[in-house]
């Protein structure tokens, strides 16, 4: 398409081709704070049991998870919590020490992305991060009943269903079944400010920041944050260089 504003009359459009494929390549900007800024070292070994500390506050969990990103993006990831120990230690109950809700897209699985394993991360995933019933009562769960302290929100570049929801907005495609509910559910927080790609890059932070406004907002998350026992962040992973930043 050669201008945004030009509608596409192809049944579905580029919308639904722009979900179903997985959107736009190419590099884009980096912003926000980096949730690891240290360098790994050479020497850190490839497989490996856990060493530290199991994180018990949120202040914790973000540096394991900094730490666990910053060894997946140097290739010196150690797959930890996976032993035949922890396997069975697993079977009387788990102790996760984060929600991350993130998208369905099959690049940014969250238990690699941060190096975590069996029993660290209690993940929830749909596209766009997308929230309905079944998500907030999944994501009420881990943090009520299990007292996880960290609940992120986790976006990434060059995601296909922000760009499809950026695509119907434009064209005025009918996006086939339930798609259709995912784009409306994103196209609030489109940034009609941009143009092009930075439109589809903008719209992303746009949408984490709506997801995490929209879950520190429920009452008992609320409660849990007014009391100093939930913090809930917004981040984005970066295809091309694999870092994970937090968003403001």
């Amino acid at each position: 398409m050669n201008s945004e504003d030009t509608p596409r009359s192809t049944p579905h459009g580029t919308a639904r081709r722009a979900l179903l494929r997985g959107g736009m390549a190419g590099a884009l900007a980096v912003g926000g704070a980096a949730l690891a800024t240290a360098p790994a070292s050479a020497s850190t070994p490839a497989t490996g049991p856990r060493t530290a500390t199991r994180p018990g506050t949120a202040d914790e969990v973000l540096r394991e998870l900094a730490a666990g990103n910053r060894r997946w993006r140097t290739f010196c990831e150690r797959h930890p919590d996976e032993t035949p120990a922890v396997r069975q230690s697993l079977t009387a109950g788990q102790h996760p020490f984060a929600v991350v809700l993130g998208c369905i897209d099959s690049r940014v699985p969250p238990e690699l992305v941060f190096d975590q394993g069996l029993g660290d991360l209690m993940t929830v995933r749909t596209a766009g991060e997308v929230l309905d019933e079944a998500v907030l009562g999944s994501v009420a769960y881990g943090v009520l009943e299990l007292g996880i302290p960290l609940l992120m929100v986790l976006g990434h570049q060059s995601c296909g269903a922000v760009k499809a929801a950026v695509q119907a907005d434009l064209t005025g495609d009918e996006l086939p079944a339930h798609i259709q509910y995912l784009a409306d559910q994103i196209i609030p927080s489109i940034d009609r400010t941009q143009q092009g790609d930075a439109r589809v890059d903008s719209t992303i932070d746009a949408n984490v920041r709506a997801v995490r406004a929209r879950l520190a907002a429920v009452p008992d998350l609320a409660a849990k944050i007014s009391a100093g026992e939930l913090a809930v962040v917004g981040a984005r992973y970066e295809l091309t260089t694999q870092l994970v930043h937090t968003l403001a």
